[in-house]
């Protein structure tokens, strides 16, 4: 095998196992067993994106509590927590 493939394989394997994800995030990733609780954890994380303006109702706070969701905490003032 030449050298120049040897660390292009070598470089490929590190980027790919590494990424982006901070220490706290790989550990969060070992300590469950699926990206998401659940289909409501799913559609609660796609409903509010990083960026986007968080949608929270009082129904997300007691589901999340009760299935043990994890991940990024969006924070939300009493206000704005919606009814529906």
């Amino acid at each position: 095998m030449h050298i120049r493939t040897f660390l292009l394989i070598g470089t490929t394997a590190f980027l790919a196992t590494t990424g982006c994800a901070s220490k706290e995030e790989w550990q969060t990733w070992k300590e469950h067993p699926s990206h998401f609780a659940s289909g409501e954890h799913l559609t609660f994380s796609i409903r509010n994106r990083e960026g986007s303006t968080a949608h929270v109702t009082r129904q997300d706070i007691a589901v999340s509590r009760d299935e043990g969701w994890w991940g990024k905490p969006i924070t939300v003032s009493t206000e704005q927590i919606l009814e529906r």
